[in-house]
């Protein structure tokens, strides 16, 4: 009969032993999971296939930007590029018709043609008339043009198709195929692409971000906090919390279901990883039962802070950013919670990467944090950290 046991050990990171076999048996690789959104991670998706095929992505459903904007809009749903994004990045593209699904999704509408003629081109790809469709092979192509047909139905009048992701349209003619349910499409799109790697939203609602900044002010959705599609923020983030009303912006209770509980209790590993503080990192910790499932989950913890600038951190150090999440993390706690249960080691690069400021390193270990100081950034990389040697000392610490 299984025996539940606490073992302590030490390991060696990066541990080329551990590596090796990761790279062999990648079917067998750890699951390591990792609280992200947007584009950040998306080099680093791309290259753990080859160590792990159960990697967890746990995505903020949040954006409010660019042509998930226009969607939700209309529809009333959660945010779907960043889950378009994520599956794109964990595809085999070794695989036949994977190239042909990867361009298709990753193609955006011209923002210089008229509506008319969009929807000509929108009702050729449904048509299967279009050669980017054409180039798919079956049953990819009869799937893809039947959630298009299911979109193209379903889309208002006045919708905007300038700019449009091809492959966001074709998630959300999904969602509707699937009456308003994403996690089915996501499963049959894993498939179809042979995604190595689980992706999920943490919750599955319709939901904003909104911000109390240190002048007062509030900032309502994620678009406007990211600094790329207006300008950054001119204060400091106080508070960040979710709503489900962008015009009246009360905090709203998003408790997660009990498979995403069960999705963080079976993580070997949970990252906090690089990408946008707040809307990509905190956002997904808002839901209610996050802290609870990281709490609860035996395994290292680690922080990933960014480099190169973050528009979202103004006023923030690296050891503030480790305070404040601190802070997410124990108010998403029902129950009291030992910081070592939460958070155990921050990873970094003091000699070749560029934090915006002091590290703190003492400052950082007072929290409780044990820190590993080590190259991250390679001479192809720089600025950027080296998605190949972050990895390799991620996946050693399992």
């Amino acid at each position: 009969m299984p025996q539940h046991l606490r073992v302590t050990r030490s390991v060696t990171t990066p541990d080329p032993v551990k590596l090796a076999r990761y790279r062999r048996v990648p079917d067998l690789g750890p699951r390591a999971l990792f609280f992200t959104g947007g584009t950040a991670l998306r080099d680093l998706s791309r290259e753990i296939i080859s160590s792990t095929h159960n990697s967890i992505h746990v995505m903020t459903p949040f954006d409010s930007g660019g042509s998930s904007a226009t969607i939700r809009q209309a529809f009333g749903m959660l945010a779907v590029g960043d889950i378009r994004n994520r599956l794109m990045a964990l595809a085999d593209r070794t695989l036949k018709g994977n190239p042909e699904i990867f361009d298709l999704f990753a193609t955006r509408l011209p923002t210089g043609e008229a509506n008319g003629d969009l929807r000509a081109r929108l009702d050729q790809l449904v048509r299967g008339k279009d050669p980017m469709v054409a180039a798919v092979p079956d049953p990819m192509r009869k799937i893809i043009r039947s959630h298009l047909g299911f979109f193209r139905e379903r889309m208002p009048e006045d919708f905007d198709l300038r700019g449009a992701s091809i492959g966001n349209l074709i998630l959300t003619g999904g969602y509707f195929n699937q009456r308003r349910h994403i996690d089915p499409v996501i499963y049959l799109f894993t498939k179809l692409v042979e995604a190595r790697g689980t992706v999920r939203p943490v919750v599955n609602r319709n939901a904003h971000l909104a911000a109390e900044l240190e002048d007062g002010s509030v900032v309502v959705g994620q678009h406007r906090l990211t600094g790329k599609e207006v300008p950054p923020i001119s204060s400091p983030v106080v508070r960040l919390w979710a709503t489900l009303d962008p015009d009246n912006p009360q905090p709203a209770d998003l408790p997660i279901r009990d498979k995403m509980r069960r999705l963080i209790n079976s993580a070997e590993i949970i990252v906090y990883p690089i990408g946008s503080f707040y809307t990509s990192l905190v956002a997904n910790l808002l839901p209610r039962g996050v802290g609870d499932a990281i709490r609860t989950t035996e395994c290292p913890k680690v922080y990933v802070p960014n480099v190169a600038g973050d528009p979202e951190m103004k006023g923030l150090s690296v050891a503030g950013a480790v305070k404040t999440l601190f802070g997410y993390l124990e108010r998403g706690c029902s129950a009291k919670a030992s910081r070592d249960s939460l958070l155990n080691f921050i990873l970094v690069d003091s000699k070749n990467a560029d934090y915006g400021g002091p590290l703190e390193l003492d400052r950082i270990r007072r929290f409780g944090v044990e820190v590993i100081d080590t190259t991250l950034v390679s001479e192809e990389s720089v600025p950027l950290l080296d998605p190949h040697l972050l990895i390799q000392h991620l996946l050693s610490l399992v």
